[in-house]
């Protein structure tokens, strides 16, 4: 009965309500206080928001027993040091994204988005069902981290451009902001890419340090005024058909933790990823209409060769991650098995819905 009532409560809160403590009152005198550091501006819209509030539903769900305070990026650590952070445990807790530690853990990159992957539904069934936290656990334990899927942005458009790609030679010698495996793709093609905080997005974008700029989706793109910087959208979605926010845990803190606070923070780690991917489907329709209707974006979509070329590329760059790296290797075989098994049925079903759907419905 307990346990029903604690998923309840984690539900009515990842729908907004305030949930209901989980754990006894009898212990709440006991107040555990970790630190959060994080690669988003301090309350940026819903990365950092989301942050705060998987921070909350910690609080919520242990009955005040533990506390987290959420540090912004560049307030204890530098928005890309928060993976050394955690795991030295100068934090207790992190909210980021695996694939900008590449450089650390090359597997790390399977964890937040691969492209032409799978879409936010099947990875977070990879995750909770398919091996994929396992996998996961296991690699980064070697780095004393627990990590926890704690949000996503759904798919993410192909980026910001100041000049029309019409063909594959457009992009030849492009300085572009791209993260992970997509940016590596995009080397392979002719571009330059580079991998910086999205703090720094727009002033590179207006000084002509960058050409064009990936950053998440038209809600965090309108909040970072990336329309000012650059006329064209390209929506085709490539590069990140899937973006996980990672939440990660300092190994030896987390060992420490009591069983029902271990529970907790689960729990609210699932509500949370729910709830980031929910906020990001409403606000993004919003979003978008309001950089064409009010701003006048230019929507467009990278050409056929464009589109070969990356996946061509995209296929090269993994296909040699996975052969100089066994945990690679490891992690892709399980990703690539759990894409084939549920391909099938989404074609069948959620794909052939909404062809079905926008043949017909204007």
């Amino acid at each position: 009965m307990q346990r029903r009532n604690f998923l309840k409560t984690v539900g009515l809160g990842a729908a907004g309500a305030v949930a209901a403590p989980f754990v006894s009152t009898a212990k709440a005198q006991e107040t555990i206080t970790w630190n959060m550091v994080t690669s988003w501006p301090t309350n940026f819209p819903a990365l950092g928001t989301g942050a705060n509030e998987f921070a909350q539903r910690i609080e919520q769900l242990s009955n005040g027993r533990m506390r987290v305070r959420v540090h912004g990026a560049g307030e204890l650590v530098p928005p890309l040091e928060v993976f050394d952070a955690v795991a030295a445990g100068t934090a207790e807790m992190g909210h980021s994204a695996a694939y900008y530690w590449r450089g650390k853990v090359a597997a790390s990159q399977f964890f937040t988005a691969v492209p032409f992957g799978m879409n936010t539904v099947e990875t977070n069934a990879w995750l909770y069902h398919g091996g994929g936290q396992e996998l996961w656990d296991e690699i980064y334990g070697k780095h004393n981290l627990k990590p926890f899927p704690v949000g996503n942005t759904g798919t993410q458009p192909g980026g910001w451009f100041k000049k029309e790609i019409n063909s594959l030679d457009d992009l030849q010698g492009i300085k572009l902001r791209l993260p992970g495996l997509a940016g590596e793709a995009m080397n392979r093609i002719g571009v330059t890419t580079v991998n910086m905080p999205g703090g720094e997005i727009f002033t590179s974008m207006q000084t002509g340090v960058l050409d064009a700029a990936d950053w998440v989706s038209p809600y965090n793109d309108l909040a970072f005024g990336l329309h000012q910087v650059a006329d064209y959208y390209y929506t085709s979605a490539w590069n990140e058909p899937s973006a996980v926010l990672e939440g990660t845990v300092n190994l030896d803190a987390w060992n420490a933790l009591p069983d029902e606070l271990k529970a907790v923070v689960t729990e609210a780690a699932r509500a949370s990823n729910l709830a980031m991917y929910s906020e990001f489907t409403y606000r993004n329709a919003q979003a978008l209409e309001t950089l064409v209707e009010e701003h006048g974006v230019q929507l467009r979509t990278f050409p056929q060769d464009v589109m070969e070329a990356l996946y061509e590329a995209s296929q090269a760059v993994i296909q040699e991650q996975v052969e100089n790296d066994p945990d690679s290797a490891k992690v892709y075989e399980s990703y690539v098995a759990f894409q084939r098994l549920v391909r099938p049925s989404n074609d069948a079903g959620e794909f052939a819905y909404l062809k079905a759907r926008d043949s017909i419905v204007n």
